[in-house]
């Protein structure tokens, strides 16, 4: 792991990285214990690892909480290169939502991010054992997977399906389920919170409740607030959900 760049305000450090091919950024407190819980952070489709509404709940979660945040760049967004496969995918969606065919839309999104998800879960769990070594954070931080909607999720799901250092995790709708999908969600066992918007304009939230449904964690929260794909204001979510299990002796059944 390579730091880039370095910055300190208001009681966060923030400290970009690249690990390979990987780009990331790492928010933590200025001053305080080691090994304080470790929440990833993940992003939706076409945005990066430091949105604004990213790096704010980061610094919150670094603020009031005292816990470590990091973020990497899907493959083919942010500060990573985009393949001719990336830029196709991306032409296809376009294309798909100016002609309103969401039979396509969901085709080719299915497609794109199952592409995408085989490749970051690896990376997720390359950057945690990169992570480990840091003698700040260490093999002893608890860790959260701190969610983030449609591409977020459908990285996020598999990813705790196959990492066992993960005790809870935040996932959200907007995101087609597939078979692949439901299957690594039946696979989680960890607590689940999963928000789902109510008025998403390209998934039904039918099948959005099948894939609430298909979480095999004993604790699993839905919270549903009006609001479509990308226009959604949440209200009345648990927000001790990731401190209450990702506190010392906390773990996940």
């Amino acid at each position: 792991m390579h730091f880039t760049v370095e910055t300190s305000s208001n009681g966060v450090v923030e400290r970009e990285f690249t690990l390979g091919e990987i780009t990331g950024v790492i928010w933590s407190p200025v001053s305080g214990p080691d090994h304080a819980p470790l929440v990833l952070m993940g992003h939706g489709g076409g945005l990066h690892k430091k949105t604004p509404a990213q790096v704010a709940r980061a610094r919150d979660l670094v603020v009031t909480r005292g816990f470590t945040v990091v973020a990497i760049d899907a493959p083919g967004h942010g500060d990573r290169p985009r393949s001719a496969a990336d830029e196709q995918a991306r032409a296809d969606l376009r294309e798909a939502v100016a002609a309103g065919d969401n039979a396509r839309f969901r085709s080719v999104t299915i497609g794109y991010a199952t592409a995408l998800a085989a490749r970051a879960v690896p990376e997720w769990q390359m950057t945690l054992d990169a992570l480990a070594t840091l003698p700040w954070i260490g093999a002893e931080a608890p860790i959260g997977y701190g969610g983030g909607i449609t591409l977020g999720t459908a990285i996020g799901i598999p990813l705790t399906a196959a990492e066992p250092r993960i005790r809870a995790a935040i996932f959200g709708g907007g995101f087609f389920p597939h078979e692949a999908l439901l299957a690594a969600a039946r696979r989680i066992t960890v607590p689940v919170q999963f928000l789902l918007p109510w008025d998403d304009e390209h998934v039904d939230r039918s099948a959005a409740l099948a894939l609430f449904d298909a979480f095999a964690s004993p604790e699993k929260t839905l919270h549903a607030n009006p609001g479509d794909h990308r226009s959604i204001r949440w209200v009345g979510l648990d927000n001790e959900f990731l401190p209450r299990h990702l506190s010392s002796g906390a773990r996940g059944v």
